[in-house]
Formats: C-alpha cells, structure tokens, sequence
C-alpha cells in the first residue's frame, strides 16, 4: 500500500507546531508496518534547505487563475529521513524563510494545485492520500469534482485535522483560482459565505480523522464555526490520538539532555538535569520546579501566567521556568517578572530545541492549561521523561492523563482555565512534591506508558484497509 502525506509541515525540515511532528512521524512508523509512506511538502528557504542538497525531479507549469508559475519537484540527494520526502518549489510564492504568513490563499493553493499536477505524470497512483489541515484541504474537494483530476476520483482520501480554529477562509472572488469543476457543485466549497477550505475537506474527504477522540466529540460543540458540519459528517469522522517518536523522545539516548537516564535512575538522572535548569537560570534546587513550554496564545492559557505566577511565586514554595514565545504583550509581562522574582523565576522568550528537551528532563512538572488542546504531545515527552504534567481536562490532554484522586491515576487535571484553578493545581502538586516515596512512584509510573506512533500508526492502517 503507497501513502502520500500532503502537509505544510514536518519535523525536522520545517515546524511551527505539532503538525510538524505528527508528519515526521506517522510515515516513518508506517513504513516500519510494512506499508510505503511518503511526504509532500513545500520548499522553504530555512535552515534545512540550506543545509542540504537536492536534486529536481520534474518541472512543469501551474496555472492559478490568469497567473502561471514554473514549479519544480525536488528530492534530497542524500537520504537522511527515514521516509521519502518531496518538495514542491514555487520559488515566488513557497520559497519564503517562513511557512506561514497572514496572505497564504495563492501560496497554498498552488502548492496543492503543484502536488496533484505531478502526480497526473505517475505511472502508478497512490493508494491513499492523507491530507493535513486546511493547507491541504481543497485538495480532497479538486480530487473529486475538478476536471483535470477525475482520473483520481477513484483514490481513497483521508483529511487529519489538528487544529480546527484554523479553516484557510477567502473569498468567492478567487475561485477562479481553482482548477475549472463543475459549478454547480461550488456550495461544497462554501462555509459562512466565504470558501472555507477546511469545511470543503470534511465535505469531501472520505474519512476525517482527528488527533484524540475527545477532541472529535469536542469539535461537535466547538469547532470555530464547524459544529453543525461536523456533526452532520460525523458518520465518516474518527479520532486517533497521537503519538510520539520513541526513539527521538527518549530520555537513555537523548543526546540535548545534560545526563542520560532510565526508569531506574531516573532520580539521579532528572536530578542533574534539574540542577543545570537551576544552576543555568538562577533557580532554587530545592524546590518543586514548574515548567512551560510552548507558544504565549490564548489556547494555551499563557494570558493567564502573569496573575498566576505573581500567586504561585509569592509563597515562595516553588520555582517556575518558562520556555515560549507568541503574544508581545504576554511576552513582556512574562520577562519583566524575572526582575520580580530573582531566584525562583526566570522565561526563556522564543524557542530552543535542545533547551526544551533538558526541560522535560529536568522539570519537576509540566503545566499545560489550554483552553484548546486537540492532542497535546508536551505532556507525552513529559510522562516519557518522568515530569509530571498539570493539565486542564480537554481534548488530547483529557485522554492522556488521569488524576491522582483517582484509580490508577499519575498526573494533576483541573476542569477550568482560570487563575484560582491553576493555583490550586500547583498547590496539590507541591503537595505531591512533599510525598517522596509517592513522588517517586508515579514518576517510575509515567515512563513506562507507552505514547510511541506504533499503535497509532496501526489505527491508521487499519483505517486506510478500510476505504481502500
């Protein structure tokens, strides 16, 4: 069986968010099962097209409208992935340092018109195409109704939607940029009056996954717009939740981390890890140390970390490290506390990979307060290295970790995204903190459950054997 992914990211060529890692992911697995699994995505000038060569593999024109772009097909010349990736090359649309920008309608579309133009030249189709968000959305909507692709009408297609507060809205003014359909079909392209690229996917996809079940119930009740839709489609409609790389994400090998360790020296491992965090950052070791790390948006919560921090600190019970970047506004806030708090808080404003690796590590407990959170994968590299998450009860987040009131229970779960919740959060886990022997338990406890892509990348063939 021969999968195409079509994405806008995947890690470690080009990532804004969990998308990314969920596309760097899922193919190299699948392939493990003995299915071929390949990526698409666009051709970015960042660091890893600049660090590596390719070569071009095909060259052809596209049309978006009345405009034409020469575009190319570039492949690495060494093979450095675990999977087959290919590049969509639109050098003046694509080419750009970043991926995402306020304007994207003509620079995604040509990348989904570029992708399904080659395509037409292949001697053999693919079995099943695995679109990714909106980015991709129009895709499943092109296969089925615009005349150049009705020789792949008969392709099964599946939509992934990671986040669905983001639907790729423009309006009917371009949908002459749309290979030529049948217009009497455009309705499916619409949502709210505008064309709606991820609402003409669930339309038109044959099946539409989500990353966590719960996520898939909630987008029935919240869903930017969608619900109804959703709700109407729910019939083709699944959620499979998310995995991790095992091997990336893994605390005896990691080679960011300060000291390598396993569930049996767990202690003394995170305890190092924990010590350069506080040594580097000017932080008390003694204390219980709450990390975050992620982007300063309101789905995260992070509105709420000033007020919240300013509580926690002032009882002078425990550390707090930040690790993020996104809101200016919070941004400042967040960094005019360190001036506040000397010794028991410090942020690291914008993002470091290896930094955000010896955090899970290191940190004592992770806090995720989202107020949306379709998987979640911070609390899984946290469970997977011994670091307790502090979590609000939603989406991903809600089936990944239980609380210690209850059975079997290893993480802290609060139901509401507010300040007194989130303090009272902390305080239960400083109170776990004061418990050693049970501290130690669940830490042992969490690193054994297993989040790793194998079972998820199962559920995604058994649901591809399903439609095809």
């Amino acid at each position: 069986m021969k999968i195409i992914h079509v994405s806008a990211e995947c890690y470690p060529i080009a990532k804004v968010g969990g998308l990314a890692d969920v596309v760097g992911a899922l193919p190299k697995y699948q392939n493990s099962s003995k299915v071929s699994s390949q990526v698409i995505m666009p051709f970015y000038d960042n660091t890893f097209t600049k660090e590596n060569l390719f070569s071009a593999i095909y060259e052809a024109t596209l049309n978006l409208g009345d405009t034409s772009h020469v575009f190319r097909i570039l492949t690495l010349k060494e093979k450095t992935l675990d999977f087959d990736v290919f590049f969509v090359d639109v050098p003046e649309l694509l080419y750009k340092e970043y991926v995402y920008s306020h304007n994207d309608t003509e620079r995604f579309l040509a990348f989904q018109i570029a992708t399904l133009d080659w395509m037409l030249s292949w001697e053999t189709v693919p079995d099943i195409i695995h679109c990714h968000d909106h980015h991709t959305g129009l895709i499943p909507f092109m296969l089925q109704e615009s005349y150049k692709y009705e020789v792949f009408r008969k392709i099964p297609n599946i939509l992934t939607i990671h986040n669905a507060q983001y639907q790729g809205w423009f309006s009917h003014i371009k949908v002459g940029l749309i290979p030529p359909f049948n217009f009497d079909h455009v309705g499916l392209l619409d949502w709210g009056s505008e064309i709606n690229p991820l609402a003409a996917a669930i339309k038109c996809a044959w099946k539409v996954t989500t990353v966590s079940p719960s996520y898939m119930n909630e987008l029935k009740m919240a869903a930017n717009g969608l619900e109804s839709l959703l709700s109407s489609e729910s019939a083709k409609c699944v959620g499979i939740l998310n995995g991790i790389d095992w091997n990336v994400w893994n605390p005896e090998t990691d080679t960011y981390i300060i000291e390598n360790y396993n569930i049996k020296t767990v202690a003394s491992g995170a305890s190092a890890n924990k010590k350069y965090l506080c040594d580097t950052f000017n932080l008390d070791f003694e204390k219980p140390l709450f990390a975050f790390i992620g982007r300063l948006v309101e789905e995260k919560g992070s509105d709420l970390f000033p007020e919240t921090f300013k509580l926690a600190l002032e009882k002078n019970n425990a550390t707090i490290l930040l690790l993020g970047s996104g809101n200016k506004f919070v941004e400042n806030q967040l960094d005019a506390l360190k001036n506040d708090y000397i010794g028991t808080y410090n942020a690291f404003i914008g993002y470091d990979e290896k930094l955000s690796h010896i955090i899970y590590a290191g940190a004592d407990f992770l806090l995720m307060p989202s107020r949306v959170e379709p998987c979640g994968l911070n609390q899984m590299y946290a469970l997977r290295y011994g670091t307790i998450p502090i979590v609000r009860s939603i989406g991903g987040l809600k089936d990944t970790v239980i609380d210690i009131s209850e059975t079997n229970g290893f993480g802290i779960c609060h139901e509401d995204v507010s300040v007194s919740e989130i303090i009272h959060a902390i305080d239960r886990a400083i109170a776990l903190y004061k418990e050693p022997s049970k501290y130690k338990k669940i830490r042992t406890k969490i690193m054994e459950i297993d989040h790793s892509w194998d079972v998820s990348a199962k559920e995604y063939i058994n649901l591809y054997n399903s439609i095809n």
